[in-house]
């Protein structure tokens, strides 16, 4: 069928990733900019750069670092306002060839990071698996709602921010785990998607999400000793990557590609879109066994 249309997210320097966070505490601040290195060498698009809970110095420093040995640009990933500000005004675009970095993330209930763009120009991870009720977090249940809450904050973004282009928006429709799914999450994601990119008003925007939720607490391999990860993120982004899903937050190491219509991982991933409540989980569990 061909390669995917795809961009990685370099996701491993990354507070949640285990052996990211033990250099993390380690202060071994060497051996992440060593990450990001070989992430940009296996072919990342962007770098990004998520340090969790610590302090912004350490995210100014850290991204003045990257950009010494990197000219890929970067992901600053926190939700924390002082920490994104720290990561945007220690951006230098002219390492980067010029681009801009990306904010990791804008949502319906974190619309003042849109003022960050004061600081440095950037393109926006827009976050739609939210929205904003009298100011209270109500979470989107369907694609239709998601798609909704895209559409609100990419017209307030380019209100506010006059150079922003729909080739400057990443939508991220969210990602839950498959194995888990009773509910139809990856049904929602999938609706979402095509939503957005059926919108004549989104033309030209990227899609994006964090694919390693989709396999996780999965284990690596099936019963045959078949490791199955990759192959069912995989299957995803064959459903997806031809409606506009051209990013993910992901692995360089791992080769996604675009799967057959008769391969196990794809079939699975369709007959659970057609289960229901734990149904889906048994159609898992007979694709392991």
């Amino acid at each position: 069928m061909g390669n995917l249309n795809l961009k990685i997210i370099a996701e491993k320097i990354n507070d949640s990733v285990p052996g990211t966070h033990k250099l993390f505490e380690a202060d071994d601040f060497d051996g992440i900019v060593e990450l990001a290195r070989v992430q940009a060498e296996q072919g990342a698009a962007f770098i990004d750069v998520n340090i969790g809970p610590r302090s912004p110095e350490l995210m100014s420093g850290l991204v003045k670092a990257i950009q010494e040995v990197v000219s890929v640009p970067l992901c600053i990933d926190s939700p924390d306002p002082e920490i994104q500000k720290a990561g945007l005004s220690a951006y230098d675009p002219e390492k980067a060839g010029g681009q801009m970095p990306l904010i990791n993330s804008i949502s319906e209930l974190r619309m003042e990071f849109i003022d960050f763009a004061e600081i440095q120009p950037a393109r926006f991870i827009v976050l739609c698996t939210e929205s904003s009720m009298d100011g209270n977090l109500k979470p989107n249940e369907t694609g239709e709602e998601i798609f909704a809450a895209a559409l609100r904050v990419s017209k307030v973004l380019k209100e506010k921010c006059p150079y922003i282009s729909n080739d400057d928006l990443f939508f991220d429709p969210g990602m839950g785990p498959l194995g888990a799914d009773m509910n139809g999450i990856t049904n929602a994601t999938i609706d979402a998607v095509k939503l957005i990119h059926e919108c004549e008003d989104l033309k030209g925007c990227h899609m994006s999400v964090g694919l390693s939720n989709f396999s996780v607490q999965l284990p690596s391999r099936t019963a045959a000793g078949d490791l199955v990860k990759t192959p069912l993120e995989s299957a995803f982004l064959t459903l997806t990557n031809p409606m506009g899903m051209d990013h993910v937050i992901g692995n360089t190491k791992k080769k996604y590609k675009f799967l057959e219509d008769n391969h196990p991982a794809l079939e699975t991933v369709k007959d659970i879109l057609k289960l229901e409540g734990f149904d889906r989980l048994m159609r898992i569990q007979e694709f392991y066994s």
